[in-house]
This record gives structure tokens, C-alpha cells and sequence, in this order.
């Protein structure tokens, strides 16, 4: 039998992209550097539809050589940002479909993307890149304009994200990009700190077409953190603001060349229109793709496999059902540790909107930090007769959850 081979997945993937794959005659093969990660995904998926391969997926040269020891290759899933680049690179080696690599690294550069808007007319926000190694305050003060939003080029999760008021919040943000992370990009970007509330465009693009599969929404923490707390699907828009978003985004994608697969793009609505804040060249991560399967009926797992195979996606032309809601409510660990355990689960048995708990992080896991998704400890996700009720199921259901942890003095 021939495999597809996903190159990491987000999260409540497995399952649905091994059913679709054999619905077309091919297993599903994960390529992943931390197995950890899918134990509960896995424990849903029928046993023996997917087989997990152990490899540095950083690594394209490993991957490919991990691949040619299978059966036939027929296609290649690309759904990680922080493995994009190599996912894109295996399927180039084996001649296997793939999104256009130029426009896939633009949309991933975030200061080089932020460039191109502006230079389009697509944006007002200004973006100023450097490299934290080697800029001081003082050069980079001419170049910002206070506040903004201080970047990884390459980030992802929330992660290296900082709100930056002064000067002084500069300086202590390039001081801690020099002494204690690791940048996806090496280099950071300043941008212009946007006013509003933030949103995704959900769409799906073949051939230079664009559909609108609907919009989600977000709530994020305070700030000066940006932590995803919530998100719903699909949002109610009035049809003019509707048209505008498809007609926005439609435009984008086409100024970069970005032709073919999935986008999530960010967008706040301000004062003065709706701004980009990145465009993502994937299906939306964690809870999207299963809010597009349950609220509208659309088989996004379906239409991955399709365009790994070099297909036009049904979707594309599909008649959504009457939608319903849903959302989700991310649970957080209350402080770094080590997660103890995630109770109150059969409090939600009889609970509106059928609540249902998702873990994402097992038992003894340690998390290093609450300010951005890497202190994501499980989803609450619910369903309602609108995303609004949706959400007010699933923000009451998360209230009677509590994530407990051990401290280091605990687990000494």
C-alpha cells in the first residue's frame, strides 16, 4: 500500500487524516521528532491506521532517507510552521505535488511580509527587522515607533512575542533575546502596534482561487502578552464586511503567488479598517480544523489529502451545511511545574453545548512558562446553535476545570 506522510501534525489531526487517506487506498505515515505530543490523538485513531516514525523532522536529509525505505510515496502533508520549510524540501526531492516554496517562505518571513503589504498598499503598518545579536537602543529608536510589537521573524505559538511601550522596554527585550531564548528567524522584527479586536480568515485556495470557508475569532490575554485564551467558528458577519474580508485576503495571497492549499490569516479589525497581522500558509493549528469539520460540515482532512496528491479539492465546491457553533477554551497550567493532573472532567457529563476535555500535555510534563502557548494544558471545545453560544458553553464548562501542578520541590 502506498502512504501519505505528514510531517508533524497539529493537534486532533491523526485520526481524521488517517481516515480520509484510506479512504483513498493509502496509509498514513507521522514523521515526527517527539511522539509524546500525539498520545492522545493516536489513542483515537483505529488501531493500525497509522504508523509513527521517529526522525528529526529539522532535519530533510533524515526524513528523505526515512522515506525512501517505504512503499510508494504519493503525497506529502505540510501543517507545522516550524517544519514547513523541510516538509516543502522533501516533497520537491520527490517530485511530489507541493505549495510554491517563494511564496510559502514569503508569507513565513514575517518582517519580509509585512514589507510587501506595505509596498502593495495593503497595509499601513510599518515593520523594521534586526538582528538582536548586533542592534543597540539607540540605533534602533529612529526606526520604531513606540508602542509596537517586537517579533521573531519565524515565531509561532505566541512565542517571542513582546509589546514594547519605550525605550526601556526595548533595551530589556534585546537583552533577553541575546541571554535566554532561541529565535526561530535569528532575527526579530518591530511592527506597528495595531488597535482591535483579532480574528483568522479560515480559506482554502486552488489554482489562484480563493474560498472563504468563514471566520474565527480570538480572545487573547492581557496584555502585554498575547496568549490565545479562546477562539469560536463561524463568526456572524454582516455580508458587506464578509465580502471584504474574502475580497482582502483573496488580494493578498494573489500579491504573493501563493496559489494552492490552506491559510489561516490573522487580522484585526481597527478603528480604520482591517490590518493583516500574518498570513499562515496552513490549515489553522490546534482547534480550527475540527471547528470547520463540526460547525459547517466541511471535510478539510479530505481536502489535505486531495492536494497532497495533486488534486483539486472537493471542497473547493462544496455546499456547506447549516452552520452551527463551535469554540474552545484553552486551559493553561496556573504556574511553571510539572503538570500533576487535569480534574473535573465528569462534571461536564450533562453540561449544554456536549463540553468535551482534550489533553494536550500528559501527566509529568514540565512547562517551562505560562506567557504563550507552550503552557497550553488541555482544551475544553463545545458546540451551540451559534459560535456565540458556543463559547459561553465552552468559557462555563472550562470554569469547572482545574489543572493542578507539582512544584520542582514536589517532584525532587
Amino acid at each position: 500500500m502506498s502512504v501519505i506522510a505528514a510531517v508533524e501534525a497539529p493537534n486532533f489531526e491523526i485520526d481524521h487524516l488517517a481516515a480520509a487517506a484510506r479512504r483513498r487506498g493509502h496509509e498514513l505515515v507521522l514523521l515526527t521528532a517527539d511522539r509524546s505530543r500525539y498520545l492522545h490523538e493516536l489513542a483515537q485513531a483505529e488501531p493500525g491506521t497509522v504508523t509513527v516514525v521517529d526522525v528529526d523532522t529539522d532535519d530533510a536529509d533524515r526524513m528523505l532517507a526515512v522515506l525512501r525505505t517505504l512503499p510508494e510515496v504519493a503525497g506529502i502533508l505540510r501543517m507545522v510552521d516550524t517544519v514547513s520549510d523541510q516538509a516543502l524540501q522533501v516533497a520537491r526531492e520527490l517530485g511530489l505535488p507541493h505549495s510554491d516554496p517563494t511564496a510559502t517562505a514569503l508569507l513565513r518571513d514575517k518582517g519580509g511580509f509585512r514589507d510587501h503589504l506595505r509596498r502593495h498598499g495593503l497595509s499601513r503598518a510599518r515593520s523594521h527587522v534586526f538582528d538582536p545579536a548586533t542592534a543597540t537602543t539607540d540605533d534602533l529608536v529612529p526606526s520604531v515607533d513606540f508602542p509596537c510589537v517586537v517579533k521573531d521573524v519565524a515565531g509561532a505559538g505566541s512565542r517571542n512575542v513582546w509589546l514594547v511601550r519605550d525605550k526601556e522596554e526595548l533595551a530589556d527585550v534585546l537583552e533577553t533575546a541575546r541571554r535566554s531564548i532561541s529565535l526561530h528567524g535569528r532575527h526579530l522584527t518591530a511592527e506597528t502596534y495595531l488597535v482591535g479586536p483579532m480574528y483568522s480568515a479560515e480559506t482554502l485556495t486552488w489554482d489562484g482561487q480563493t474560498r472563504l470557508l468563514g471566520v474565527s475569532s480570538r480572545t487573547l490575554s492581557p496584555e502585554p502578552h498575547f496568549r490565545e485564551e479562546s477562539a469560536s467558528f463561524p463568526v456572524a458577519l454582516p455580508d458587506g464586511l464578509e465580502t471584504e474580508i474574502r475580497e482582502h485576503v483573496s488580494q493578498v495571497l494573489a500579491s504573493v503567488g501563493y496559489r494552492h492549499g490552506f491559510t489561516h490569516t490573522e487580522f484585526i479589525r481597527t478603528a480604520d479598517g482591517l490590518e493583516i497581522v500574518e498570513v499562515n500558509p496552513r490549515l489553522g493549528g490546534v482547534v480550527i480544523g475540527e471547528f470547520i469539520r463540526r460547525a459547517a460540515g466541511f471535510d478539510v482532512h479530505q481536502a489535505l489529502v486531495e492536494m497532497a496528491l495533486g488534486e483539486r479539492p472537493a471542497l473547493m465546491d462544496t455546499v456547506p451545511a447549516l452552520p452551527t457553533g463551535a469554540a474552545a477554551v484553552g486551559l493553561y497550567a496556573p504556574e511553571p511545574g510539572v503538570v500533576a493532573s487535569v480534574d473535573g472532567a465528569a462534571t461536564l457529563a450533562n453540561h449544554p453545548g456536549s463540553p468535551e476535555l482534550y489533553p494536550v500535555q500528559d501527566r509529568g510534563v514540565r512547562i517551562v512558562t505560562t506567557t504563550d502557548q507552550r503552557g497550553l494544558v488541555a482544551v475544553v471545545m463545545a458546540e451551540g446553535e451559534t459560535a456565540e453560544l458556543a463559547l459561553h458553553h465552552a468559557w462555563s464548562a472550562a470554569g469547572k476545570i482545574r489543572v493542578r501542578m507539582e512544584s520542582d520541590e514536589d517532584t525532587a
